[in-house]
């Protein structure tokens, strides 16, 4: 890690802020491999745009965490640049895309919990991450909306689907808790109303989960927690594969422009 980049893990702030991005920037790099792979033309599109969303929200959370360090740095800095274990995101937006219904899940246990998190970050004291959070509000919102699209028509389908749309909510449901994991922020950040504890979004997020599965014949599912540490750079062995796709060409040409 660099000078830099170490200093910028010494901010509070900063080390907040990236989590965030971080968070961001691999549901994006995930989302996106489903671009000429999903099961209708249409829903290329719809996840190709969901990608895009993500990706904006980690750019403008990796240009404000590199305004923190000391010297700056950029959001290419940020996103090329970092080794594995800089990285500050949770386990469940790693992990390998699965089938369609894996993905699904995926996108609603994020989506319904990022809603919950940006609706409370607008009215947060720290005014950069408030504008963020207004815009990306809107586009969670959205993200969620399509989730419980298809986990409605994949749960309460076919027999086939149904199974398929359970197993894949099994899968996932163990690396939920981390999200909700809030020992890495500072407490005077929270008690600023600059940062929102994560803890305090489960109940509402809880209620939001149970209602789309209730609908959709799905049981919510009994599992005990993975052993995860993303906020603390200790990641699952898929990280550095993504890392490797995602940072290849910048590594490659380092200073190209195009």
């Amino acid at each position: 890690m660099t000078t830099a980049h170490a200093t910028l893990r010494a901010s509070a702030l900063a080390t907040y802020v990236l989590s965030l991005a971080d968070d961001a920037l691999v549901a994006a790099q995930r989302m996106g491999e489903w671009i000429a792979a999903a099961p209708q033309i249409e829903e290329d599109v719809a996840l190709g745009n969901i990608a895009l969303d993500l990706l904006g929200q980690a750019r403008s959370l990796l240009t404000y965490a590199g305004s923190l360090a000391d010297p700056p740095l950029t959001e290419d800095d940020l996103a090329y640049w970092r080794d594995e274990r800089d990285f500050l995101n949770v386990h469940l937006v790693e992990r390998p895309n699965g089938d369609f219904g894996v993905t699904v899940a995926r996108l609603l246990v994020l989506s319904t919990y990022l809603r919950e998190l940006y609706a409370r970050l607008i009215h947060s004291t720290d005014d950069t991450l408030a504008a963020i959070a207004a815009k990306a509000v809107k586009e969670v919102d959205y993200h969620r909306d399509h989730a419980t699209m298809w986990v409605l028509r994949l749960g309460d389908g076919t027999e086939e689907s149904h199974a398929r749309m359970q197993a894949a909510l099994d899968a996932e449901w163990p690396y939920v808790a981390e999200l909700f994991e809030g020992a890495q922020i500072d407490p005077s950040l929270v008690e600023q109303g600059v940062a929102i504890d994560p803890a305090t979004l489960r109940d509402a997020f809880d209620r939001r989960v149970a209602d789309v599965l209730n609908e959709a014949t799905l049981i919510l599912p009994d599992v005990r927690p993975a052993v995860t540490g993303g906020r603390r750079g200790v990641h699952s062995e898929h990280m550095g594969y993504l890392l490797a796709e995602m940072q290849y060409l910048a590594r490659s040409h380092p200073g190209a422009s195009w």
